[in-house]
This record gives C-alpha cells, structure tokens and sequence, in this order.
C-alpha cells in the first residue's frame, strides 16, 4: 500500500516575470501562468490524481482550480500552504534587494534556518505546512494507493519536501529551484518495523492503519516533473 503525494508550483506570475520577490503578497498568475496551469492539467491527467489542496493565495489557488476543472474535481484551500514570509524583501526586485543588503540571498539560499529581516526561514516554512499532509494522512481514507495534489509555491514545496524525506538542515539547498507549473512526487510507506507482524509474514501486505499512518516513510519519486 503505497500514497503519492504531487506538490506543484503555481504558473507564472507577473512578479516571477520580472525577478521581484512576492513572498505572501496576493498576486495573479500571467496569461503564461495561466497557459502553464492548463498544460499541467494536461500532463497531470491519468496520474491517479484524487484530491486537489492549494494555497489560498491567488497564484496557486487559480492554477489549482485550472487543473481541477480539466481532472473533474472539486479544490480546497489552507493558508498553511502559503508561501514563505519574505518580510522586508517583499515587492522588492532581486537587484533592489542584493543591491540593500549584499549576499543575504546567498544566505538565505544556503541555510535552511536563516530568514529575510521580518520573515520565516524554510524550517519554520516546513513546520506550517507539514500539519496539511499528516492531517491529510491521517483523515482522507481515500488516498491509499492514489495520489493528492497540493498546488502551492516553490519555497513552501522545497521545505515540505525537505522536512517529510527527514533531511538536515544542511542539505535543504540539495533540492533546485522549481520551476512554474512542475511538481515533485513523493510517495508514502508504511514504516517498517522488525518487529512488526508484516516483518514476521513475508507474504502479508504493508499497510497503513492506525499505528503506522503517523511514522509513515517519505521516498522522492522525482523533482521539477513538468513540460
């Protein structure tokens, strides 16, 4: 018994266009974004796709509803599943920000725990965001052997991603910048235990139940999957 879990990144926006930093600023995808969002609907079609969450920001709820209408399913929304705070950077251009204060986004970009002035890190990104997929875990009983798809944002899924695959803090930055309109996939197991009767029954199935959902193993199937 395996659940897949797809994490896409919301199509282009204005902002991403011309390299200014949005953070949780409310803004709209482009008309690339919103072609983006439709051949991602394209793509995703046939992946056993079962329930669709986004961000409740603009961006990443309309490319979700996009990728709905074409799957036939309905979307829900969570804040939880914003993208990260950027503080003080937000609505400022790379160069305003590089030129303000010179190699912070190197920083920022190499160390999971450190965060723009007024803003979240990526460790306290992945802590507001992991809550949606153990709840998920725990409550949707539809997701066994099927897969569900949060619709968010790419700061937010490359700190999800690192905290469920229990990497350390160090090698958060492993994982490249995800591209507009392409998701990673990750698929749950059942943690294996020695002790446990599957361990003892070579034939038996592992599956999930009410004292293996909460220790569940991450594997990364792929990353930046897209057009």
């Amino acid at each position: 018994m395996t659940r897949r879990l797809i994490m896409a990144r919301h199509g282009q926006t204005v902002y991403n266009a011309t390299r200014r930093m949005q953070g949780q600023l409310d803004t709209a995808l482009s008309e690339e974004g919103v072609r983006q969002a439709r051949e991602a609907a394209r793509l995703l079609e046939g992946r056993g796709v079962a329930r669709i969450v986004a961000s409740d920001l603009e961006r990443a709820a309309t490319t979700a509803r996009i990728i709905g209408d074409h799957l036939g399913l309905e979307v829900t929304t969570d804040a939880r599943l914003r993208e990260t705070h950027l503080g003080q950077w937000q609505g400022k251009t790379h160069q305003e920000v590089d030129g303000a204060h010179p190699g912070s986004r190197a920083i920022w970009r190499h160390d999971a725990s450190w965060a723009p002035p007024g803003g979240e890190s990526r460790l306290e990104v992945a802590r507001r965001a992991r809550p949606v997929v153990e709840e998920l875990m725990a409550d949707y009983e539809g997701w066994d052997d099927a897969a569900v798809l949060l619709v968010a944002h790419g700061g937010t899924i490359s700190a999800l991603t690192g905290n469920l695959l229990g990497l350390g803090d160090h090698q958060y930055p492993l994982l490249s910048g995800l591209h507009n309109a392409h998701w990673a996939q990750l698929t749950a197991r059942p943690h294996f235990s020695p002790g446990s009767t599957d361990a003892l029954d070579p034939g038996a199935a592992p599956r999930f139940d009410s004292r293996t959902v909460a220790r569940a193993q991450w594997y990364l199937d792929a990353w930046n999957m897209g057009a």
